[in-house]
């Protein structure tokens, strides 16, 4: 067992293959069981979660411990933050953000609320659709704040496209200021899709 959790694509393995058998266990075991629509939401739903967990819990790395830490951190050791832990972060982190976005929308497709939810309700009756609608659109404001300015500008201020010296700290600026939009955003858009699930 310490030779798998000494490896993180083993334990990533080894926890899919726990979550495949707890489902089959799950699944099979009540009875009642067929591939059929609500099989289908539900598991685009569960990979709505994970992406969404992974999104949004490196959006609060970000802003919670990577940049308070940096003015912490001695210069000589600064590049390996901006070379090798950076770069690995916002490949998560972008990725994440799309496939959170997409797996929403084909849940809300799947269940039939997709147009009323992205019309926040008007015209069929508000409530789980305006919840759950202000949700996805913060999301989408989210998901474009990563791919259109915060990713954008990381690449400059990591070096990994050129740009002139005196766009560096402009670029890293943005970059932050933008990310805390979105941390900004996040518990209000959490809030509206819980409270979608949970209130109606």
């Amino acid at each position: 067992m310490v030779t798998i959790l000494q490896s993180l694509p083993k334990t990533i393995h080894l926890s899919i293959v726990l979550a495949v058998l707890l489902f089959l266990g799950l699944f099979f075991g009540g009875g009642d069981f067929a591939f059929d629509q609500l099989f289908w939401s539900w598991l685009f739903r569960y990979f709505h979660v994970l992406a969404g967990v992974m999104w949004i819990g490196l959006l609060w790395y970000l802003n919670f411990v990577q940049i308070p830490s940096m003015p912490k951190i001695p210069d000589d050791q600064k590049p390996a933050i901006g070379k090798v832990i950076a770069p690995a972060v916002l490949f998560w982190f972008r990725w994440a953000a799309l496939a959170t976005i997409v797996t929403g929308l084909i849940v809300a497709y799947l269940n039939g609320y997709v147009h009323q939810a992205m019309a926040l309700g008007i015209g069929s009756g508000g409530g789980k659709n305006t919840a759950i609608g202000i949700g996805m659109w913060l999301g989408l404001i989210m998901a474009f704040n990563v791919w259109f300015i915060i990713w954008p500008n990381q690449k400059k201020a990591l070096g990994i496209v050129e740009c002139s010296p005196e766009e560096k700290p402009k670029a890293a600026k943005t970059a932050m200021l933008t990310s805390r939009i979105n941390t900004l955003l996040s518990l209000p858009m959490l809030l509206s899709m819980v409270m979608a699930q949970n209130l109606y």
